[in-house]
């Protein structure tokens, strides 16, 4: 494929013509989507799909900035008690993470969130020299409005431009600002400065689309209604229990408004797993067939982009990218044991992770 460069001064227009896209009807889309030279990092065993009305083309299983469990993988590089506490200079993480990013890479995978700094850092010395494959989708939580500190424009605007900074950024093709996971938290006033950072943000052309993640449903519907022209995507749970609820779906909303759909937590925070997801895992096999099994039931809501799983070593990365091309529909021995399966990470959710049950109708 010809190489790729954007510069924070011409991607505002590229990004006008690929949102544009949604006002030429199903005819030109699917001429878009088969031009695959605009596709970074396009490899034809790789599904695409569209990220709503940003007609960015995403690869239908992404990488999720969370590293947990990469003490499986790196000796002293994390903590099992607190995965973020990675030793972001350690060689054998830097190694890690380059290994499962270029992997990504090569089976086509172009689009990684990056949710707090230590993921944004982690990802962008890992990506040193390949920016132009990837999409990249930044968050700093720690810096964002679950603190109080920095809820104003001013303070988010400050965030951006020094994450950009220290992380030789020029620009982000997302940033999705993250929210209190209960976001009623927010006054109004709130929500009004954070959307202004995200709208002076992509005005700027710091950032080509804008979004915001949350585990409110009620909220995310009335945001995305709100703030048509300023939530481009979200970024909410979706795991292998997930199914659109009778009524009021927020499946309905999103496509009402052509919002691109990122779904975190698909493994249910490894809870879907038998095993410890290291090489040597007497349950490898079994737990990589859990893994692929969760994928492509996800897959079969046209409304999701992308799932996206945090990846700690590239036979996972190769996992996921298996499961795209596999059958999508599971057959009803499938379905059972994926039920079972799920039933177990059910009854073995952590204490703070029962929330997660509240995602089954969506």
């Amino acid at each position: 494929m010809a190489e790729r460069k954007i510069s924070r001064r011409d991607f505002v227009k590229e990004s006008a013509l690929a949102a544009g896209g949604l006002a030429l009807g199903a005819s030109a889309l699917r001429a878009a989507e088969a031009d695959t030279r605009k596709i970074p990092s396009y490899n034809p065993n790789m599904e695409y799909r569209r990220l709503g009305r940003t007609g960015l083309m995403v690869s239908a299983v992404s990488l999720g900035g969370h590293w947990k469990r990469i003490e499986k993988m790196v000796a002293d590089a994390g903590r099992a008690d607190s995965w973020i506490r990675a030793n972001l200079n350690d060689p054998g993480f830097q190694k890690n993470r380059a290994e499962v990013v270029r992997q990504c890479l090569e089976v086509g995978i172009n689009y990684i969130d990056a949710c707090c700094g230590a993921e944004v850092t982690a990802y962008t010395r890992a990506l040193k020299g390949l920016r132009d494959k990837v999409y990249l989708g930044v968050s700093w939580c720690e810096r964002e409005v679950r603190n109080e500190g920095f809820r104003t424009a001013k303070a988010l605007l400050q965030v951006l431009d020094e994450g950009f900074k220290a992380n030789g950024l020029e620009y982000a093709d997302l940033w999705r600002i993250t929210m209190h996971e209960q976001s009623g938290r927010h006054t109004e006033g709130e929500v009004e400065e954070m959307m202004k950072s995200l709208e002076t943000a992509k005005k700027a052309g710091k950032v080509r689309f804008t979004g915001l993640s949350s585990h409110d449903r009620p909220h995310i519907q009335s945001m995305i209604e709100k703030y048509p022209a300023l939530v481009d995507a979200v970024c909410t749970p979706y795991t292998a229990k997930t199914k659109a609820a009778p009524e009021g779906s927020m499946f309905e909303t999103m496509k009402k408004y052509d919002v691109g759909f990122f779904g975190i937590k698909p493994f249910a925070s490894n809870s879907i797993f038998k095993g410890d997801s290291s090489l040597v895992s007497p349950d490898l096999e079994e737990d990589d067939k859990r893994a692929r099994l969760a994928i492509r039931y996800i897959l079969c809501n046209p409304i999701i982009t992308s799932p996206i799983p945090g990846l700690v070593n590239t036979h996972q990365v190769d996992n996921v990218a298996k499961a795209v091309q596999e059958r999508r529909q599971l057959d009803r021995t499938e379905k059972a044991e994926l039920d079972k399966a799920m039933d177990e990470a059910w009854a073995k959710l952590p204490d703070d992770y029962q929330w997660l049950k509240d995602w089954e109708y969506v």
